[in-house]
């Protein structure tokens, strides 16, 4: 792949999304823009995945989803992502900037459904055909503190929804990942205004395209 995958991961309200546009807007606005960069997004990455999206957050008291059903579901989105748009982006040299990858499928559905780890890492490594992110910025944030930025937004998803201790496994999910995947995620204390957070992951990205080759002179060529 001549690309790179940069994914953003962390429990609900961690400040994923928010990040992601800052780090988009300054990588534009950067002497990095030679390199082409687009943003995306699991679940709903792919016009199936937007479907696949809305049915896995939406809350529907007739006919709730199964812990089973919802890793499924995950699985597919990611397959339909991988094939029809990470992959080509990166076969083309693009910086893909994604909110959520594998990781959190480990956190949720592992540490937080309690499902079986071996059968989410194959399952994953079967929707992935192995891709794994280069570089994985994981913003770790008070639970209680995160879940408390997104009532304040107004109505919560079904995820969102559930109760204090699953996002406390969720939380130990992510930390665990980041202890066993040093080379790859990196921890990014969330718990910070959010000028601090940018900083910090703007400085972390630029010394890893520095590392990968992409130079921030603007005379350079890629």
């Amino acid at each position: 792949m001549k690309g790179k995958l940069i994914v953003f991961e962390g429990i609900e309200g961690a400040g994923k999304t928010t990040q992601m546009q800052r780090l988009i807007h300054w990588l534009q606005s950067s002497c990095f823009l030679k390199v082409r960069l687009v943003a995306t997004r699991e679940p709903g990455g792919t016009e199936l995945g937007k479907g696949l999206r809305h049915l896995l957050l939406k809350q529907d008291p007739e006919e709730l989803v199964s812990d089973r059903a919802e890793l499924f579901m995950y699985a597919a989105d990611r397959a339909q992502h991988v094939e029809t748009f990470l992959k080509p982006e990166l076969s083309k040299g693009t910086i893909v900037l994604c909110d959520r990858f594998t990781d959190s499928t480990i956190a949720y559905q592992g540490y937080g459904r309690n499902l079986n780890l071996n059968l989410i890492k194959q399952l994953n490594e079967i929707a992935t055909g192995g891709l794994q992110s280069d570089l994985t910025l994981w913003l770790d944030i008070n639970v209680e503190a995160g879940l408390a930025r997104v009532k304040s937004r107004g109505e919560c998803d079904r995820i969102e929804q559930a109760d204090l201790k699953f996002h406390k496994r969720v939380q130990q999910g992510f930390a665990e990942l980041a202890e066993s995947n040093k080379s790859r995620i990196v921890r990014i204390n969330g718990d910070r205004n959010e000028d601090e957070v940018a900083q910090e992951i703007q400085t972390i990205v630029s010394r890893k395209l520095e590392a990968w080759g992409y130079s921030n002179n603007p005379n350079a060529e890629k």
